[in-house]
């Protein structure tokens, strides 16, 4: 699937009733609550549970759904968005990961 059908068959969905700037702040509180979610699935590893896969593949699932909702507020197309953080990280890092590129980034690399 790529990231073009799976934004039109996520936007399927959304709550057409919204207005875009309810739309915007829904997909945000949404992103908010999705990675809490995850982070609640690693927290309870310190108490002792195991990680649950499912639960976990499920959440990331929920965020990426988020993501599609906000790329639609601003009519981006996810495709495009993922292709240009490639493009960006290619960029910072020529090589593949290193740190000192990290902690030394170009001004105005975000």
């Amino acid at each position: 699937m790529t990231f073009r059908e799976y934004q039109e068959l996520a936007a399927r969905t959304q709550n057409p009733n919204l207005t875009p700037r309810e739309q915007r702040e829904h997909a945000l509180c949404g992103l908010c609550a999705e990675v809490g979610e995850i982070h609640s699935i690693h927290q309870k590893a310190y108490q002792g549970h195991p990680i649950s896969i499912p639960s976990l593949r499920k959440e990331i699932g929920d965020v990426l759904w988020f993501i599609g909702e906000l790329c639609d507020v601003y009519n981006f197309d996810m495709g495009m968005i993922a292709e240009e953080n490639i493009i960006k990280l290619q960029k910072r890092y020529p090589m593949g990961f290193e740190a000192d590129k990290s902690l030394h980034r170009a001004e105005g690399d975000v």
